[in-house]
């Protein structure tokens, strides 16, 4: 073979080699773009993924909003005085005790008077209270021992009181009237006999009925199926109302001629906390 045929074959070679690399580069460079575009997309650039949508905080069920109470004084067939009638129909009409039950503590005629939230009576009782008269409890009296209560000092305080069931010193169920000055409503005491406080109660007047510490003591049927089972079960509010003040001392909003009249019925009026 001539040199320059020889040439030719060499350059064909070299060409051929050439194209063939070429071509597997093509491919190479064709199967690389189709990664690429399946990774990237047509944009040339990797679209971000929508965000996750955070999860919502769903509210724990919330109760529902407790129904509104019915109030209307009701006394019943029970004729009640005047005073304690002005006080009940204002805690009624005021929502004053909001969604608790309540009690009236008429000292001058030594009764309590237990009603349900919306202003039904539920009870009223003889009782016996603290043995001196007054409407204020001596400064100091509530961390006294039983033995160091001069006589004098033995009230059972007038006003507007928050009352909490709970037990005493010897265990005993007490609704806490004034727990500062350690004053309760519980079961008639009758250890010492001489104190009489069974027959006190039992008389029709209300003269001998100031025998106390300046405790309310309450007969024990009416305490166990009247007092504990409603003021006796979560808190309440007991009114104690005066018996050297006026009324209007503790209470001036009941003393409106508007309370006098039985508190409206209905729905109105939103429970105070």
């Amino acid at each position: 073979m001539r040199f320059g045929a020889r040439a030719d074959e060499a350059a064909a070679a070299r060409r051929r080699d050439i194209l063939f690399g070429v071509g597997q580069g093509a491919l190479f460079a064709a199967v690389a773009l189709a990664v690429l575009y399946i990774a990237f997309g047509t944009g040339g650039f990797r679209r971000p993924h929508a965000p996750a949508p955070r999860p919502v905080a769903v509210a724990a069920g919330l109760p529902a909003s407790a129904p509104a109470i019915e109030r209307h004084l009701d006394f019943g067939s029970v004729s009640a005085p005047a005073d304690v009638t002005r006080v009940a129909a204002w805690a009624v009409r005021e929502a004053d005790n909001g969604d608790r039950p309540f009690a009236v503590v008429d000292k001058r005629r030594a009764q309590v008077y237990v009603f349900e939230p919306g202003g039904r009576l539920i009870g009223t009782s003889p009782v016996l209270l603290g043995y001196a008269s007054g409407d204020y409890t001596v400064a100091g009296v509530g961390n006294k021992a039983i033995e160091d209560i001069k006589p004098s000092e033995r009230t059972t305080p007038a006003g507007r009181f928050q009352s909490e069931p709970g037990r005493n010193a010897e265990g005993k169920e007490v609704v806490w009237v004034d727990y500062a000055a350690a004053v309760s409503m519980h079961r008639v005491i009758n250890d010492n006999p001489r104190e009489r406080r069974l027959q006190r109660l039992a008389t029709p007047t209300p003269a001998d009925n100031r025998i106390s510490w300046g405790c309310i003591n309450v007969p024990v049927d009416f305490f166990e199926k009247t007092v504990w089972p409603h003021i006796g079960q979560r808190r309440g509010v007991v009114y104690v109302l005066p018996e050297r003040r006026a009324l209007t001392a503790f209470f001036p909003a009941a003393a409106a001629p508007q309370y006098l009249a039985q508190a409206s019925g209905g729905q109105g009026n939103s429970a105070k906390p």
